[in-house]
């Protein structure tokens, strides 16, 4: 025994689905986005450290330059 579906009941399920792929698909957004907020946080905090190593290095020279200048040497 077969049911048949009247227009309204396929109007209805494609609504349905069509606010199920609607779903999916701000999902599969926000994964996106937090995917790239996480690569671009990864991205920062590298270069962040990156930065603080090179005023490290150059603090040090200073450093190293300053001494020698003033006869000092370490």
């Amino acid at each position: 025994m077969t049911e048949s579906t009247s227009y309204v009941e396929q109007q209805i399920a494609a609504r349905i689905a069509a606010a199920r792929i609607k779903v999916q698909a701000a999902k599969e957004r926000r994964d996106d986005l937090a995917a790239a907020r996480r690569r671009g946080l990864a991205y920062r905090h590298a270069r962040k450290l990156r930065n603080l190593a090179d005023a490290e290095q150059r603090r040090l020279e200073a450093e190293r330059s300053d001494d020698q200048k003033e006869g000092n040497v370490r």
